[in-house]
């Protein structure tokens, strides 16, 4: 503020003055500048009556409407990377993640609307700045009657600046400033939701696999028994249902090997879209079987997690987004100061152009009167809507405890559940291996035989899938736990706003 007084005083002027009479339009460049002055000095006065008259629209603090937990119900020692993919020391996966994080197309998208963001602020941004503008008319007109007629040439320059004294301005690009941080950690969590997806889907393949070559080592099984059945048929020592119940299995069996070999395909197609691919392109990969969990991660403070969790901070960034609106809305309440200025030539020919200046400078102040109550209700529409933020932003908090606690308790669970699974499977051998000695030797029926048989291998496809369970919890887990990460898009093109 003081140098904006002192840019106004006598010397200022005469040094502008002299500066003008130097130049090649001295005459009309110093009449120009030294009125400038004169006008701006006269209005000093009130500009600092404005500015200590005016009350700065100020927002209320907001904090979490919630009081984080002290602690996650459980706990491991096992350390989570920002790539948290790695802990399970797959190279092919790693490969996938990194070309999904490339390619994806759902991913650019995000970016590119973070890149818009981007642009907006900088728009609001240049509100800060004048208008300068320059235009330029050129027209010929014939002789008339009492008409001299001849070339009509006319350029000029004109400048229109609003003083930001309410911080009006300034409040919206901090709004677009904080929506597009929002947009940035969109996009990290879209990186985010990618990963786990990849992941997911990649173990879910290979679970398939792991099913497929299951289904097919029964399907040998079955027929093998089925051999024995009809042997024994051939001597008359069993009954031809015997034989038409190890059949049906067979066919039973074969069903669930299509149904694999279809879940396969869908999955290859699901993990080439995500790729970015089409679902017809060939994956090269190698199938193998699903790897145990890695050691249960170190869950934290759940405060750290609100502040690492990119959706969580996304909806902070709304918040502030809304408080600045407020802010601005208060703002438009308040008079408006701006300063308009103008320099034109005009001449018959290009020659005598730039010979007599005319210019103009103006200041305007506009305070609003009546408006019908419209400025107040956008001011109350903007609270509202940053209430809403701040509930918005509590539930997302609410919702990311919640996402850690059920990961915890499934992943426990599962692998109770999976032990007790393990303990049916082992009875279950026992048994079917016991029923198959007692009908050889003619002590049992057959259909105690073929219901073990069939308990026992769906037995088995049942502990793959709870073992698939299994990594999907920890996925979830490492999901619900991760922070942003930055990716290669981000360190190529610099990612975050420039203050």
């Amino acid at each position: 503020m003081d140098n904006s007084i002192e840019a106004f005083t006598p010397t200022g002027k005469r040094a502008w003055t002299k500066v003008a009479k130097n130049s090649a339009f001295a005459g009309s460049a110093c009449a120009i500048v030294t009125r400038a002055f004169d006008a701006a000095y006269r209005l000093v006065p009130l500009l600092i009556f404005i500015i200590f008259c005016a009350c700065t629209p100020k927002t209320s603090k907001t904090t979490l409407p919630l009081e984080p937990p002290a602690a996650f119900t459980l706990s491991g020692n096992g350390e989570t990377p920002a790539a948290w993919w790695t802990n399970f020391n797959d190279q092919q996966l790693d490969a996938l993640v990194g070309q999904a994080l490339d390619s994806n197309f759902n991913l650019m998208t995000t970016w590119h609307r973070f890149q818009a963001a981007q642009a907006v602020v900088e728009r609001e941004r240049s509100y800060l700045w004048p208008d300068v503008e320059a235009s330029l008319q050129v027209g010929t007109s014939y002789p008339q009657p009492n008409f001299v007629g001849g070339e009509n040439l006319r350029f000029g320059l004109s400048s229109v600046y609003e003083a930001d004294l309410w911080g009006r301005i300034s409040s919206r690009v901090a709004a677009e400033r904080f929506r597009a941080e929002a947009s940035l950690l969109d996009y990290q969590a879209a990186a985010v939701s990618l990963s786990a997806e990849i992941t997911r889907t990649w173990y879910q393949l290979m679970a398939a696999w792991q099913q497929l070559a299951l289904v097919e080592e029964q399907i040998e099984t079955n027929e093998k028994i089925l051999g024995l059945i009809r042997a024994r048929f051939g001597i008359g020592q069993i009954r031809a249902v015997d034989m038409l119940r190890q059949r049906q299995l067979i066919a039973s069996t074969r069903e669930q090997k299509v149904f694999t070999e279809s879940r396969i395909q869908l999955l290859e197609h699901q993990l080439a879209v995500l790729l970015g691919l089409p679902p017809q392109a060939p994956l090269n990969y190698k199938a193998d079987s699903l790897p145990a969990p890695p050691p249960l991660p170190e869950t934290g403070v759940p405060a750290e997690l609100v502040r690492r969790r990119p959706d969580v901070q996304l909806a902070f960034k709304l918040l502030q987004a809304a408080d600045r609106e407020v802010a601005a809305a208060i703002s438009d309440q308040y008079p408006r100061f701006a300063i308009s200025g103008s320099a034109s030539v005009r001449a018959n020919n290009a020659e005598d152009l730039f010979q007599d200046w005319a210019y103009s400078l103006a200041a305007n102040l506009a305070a609003p009167l009546f408006y019908g109550g419209r400025l107040r209700a956008e001011v109350d529409r903007t609270k509202a809507v940053k209430n809403q933020r701040l509930y918005e932003w509590g539930q997302t908090v609410l919702v990311a405890f919640r996402e850690v606690e059920d990961a915890l308790v499934q992943e426990q669970k599962q692998l109770e559940g999976i032990q007790v699974l393990e303990e049916q499977l082992g009875f279950a051998e026992q048994a079917s291996e016991q029923l198959r000695i007692e009908y050889l030797n003619g002590m049992s029926e057959y259909l105690a035989v073929l219901t073990a048989l069939n308990q026992e291998q769906l037995l088995r496809r049942n502990l793959i899938t709870a073992r698939l369970n299994l990594l999907e919890y920890r996925i979830a887990l490492y999901r619900a736990l991760a922070g942003g990460f930055e990716t290669q898009r981000e360190i190529d093109d610099g990612g975050y706003l420039d203050e």
